[in-house]
């Protein structure tokens, strides 16, 4: 199992019992001045593998709350905790995202003239540890999400469900905590979609991980054990924030 030592500030191989993995307080984010507020004073709990949905209209802060907790933005004000520790103190925001994050995007974001196992090798450039270890890890996540015979093909000879499958496969690369999914099955057919869905669910279980995925579809969201629903950048009345 792949554990290079990284100087993110934290320590992926020492866990306290605690089950909350992380913790938002009286978040927000502003942008031109405070004149434009993407989110506004949330507070969630999120629990070690747990599956979260993130709904709500378009505009309303879902993918700006990913982007916080991924360590992508950074808020106006409020606090992010990850296993208590305050995103204030990770010394590296570069490093802390490749130890404990994986994401996942709509539009996979898959480097065209790269195959589909250099796509996946791409966030262990730099990384330490021996770069075989890497590529066996690789190998083994796309033939667990069932493209085992398409290492060597670049993305435009891939269906747009293999796409989504690299690009999960790739956020999985250096076993992260946490997976921060963003409308991941919405450039997809329903049969696609599902299948994503049912991939994701199984390396949840067999990575332990954390997912946070925002949609806008009703049937993605029934997959989740909690729903937070937003709008105008805060937690709507209808929604649990701390569950």
């Amino acid at each position: 199992m792949l554990d290079p030592v990284k100087p993110d500030g934290f320590s992926k191989g020492s866990r306290p019992s605690a089950a909350l993995l992380l913790r938002v307080e009286r978040l927000a984010l502003h942008y031109d001045g405070g004149m434009t507020r993407a989110l506004e004073g949330l507070d969630i709990d999120i629990a070690e593998g747990e599956f979260v949905a993130v709904v709500g209209p378009s505009g309303c802060g879902k993918s700006s709350l990913l982007h916080l907790l991924g360590m992508l933005e950074t808020p106006t004000a409020g606090e992010i905790y990850f296993r208590s520790e305050s995103y204030s103190l990770v010394r590296s925001r570069a490093l802390f995202r490749r130890r404990h994050f994986g994401f996942v995007f709509q539009a996979f974001h898959l480097l065209p003239a790269l195959t589909a196992l250099e796509n996946v090798l791409i966030p262990t450039v730099g990384c330490a540890g021996p770069a075989r270890l890497y590529r066996e890890r690789a190998h083994h996540l796309l033939a667990r999400l069932g493209l085992g015979g398409m290492l060597h093909r670049l993305p435009g000879k891939l269906s747009g469900g293999e796409r989504q499958r690299v690009a999960i496969a790739r956020a999985l690369i250096n076993e992260p905590e946490v997976l921060l999914a963003d409308e991941p099955t919405g450039s997809l057919d329903s049969r696609n979609a599902g299948e994503v869905l049912d991939l994701i669910d199984e390396m949840r279980s067999e990575e332990s991980l954390t997912v946070l995925l925002v949609t806008h579809d009703p049937d993605v969201s029934a997959r989740a054990d909690r729903v937070l629903r937003m709008r105008d950048g805060m937690l709507d009345a209808r929604g649990g924030g701390t569950g």
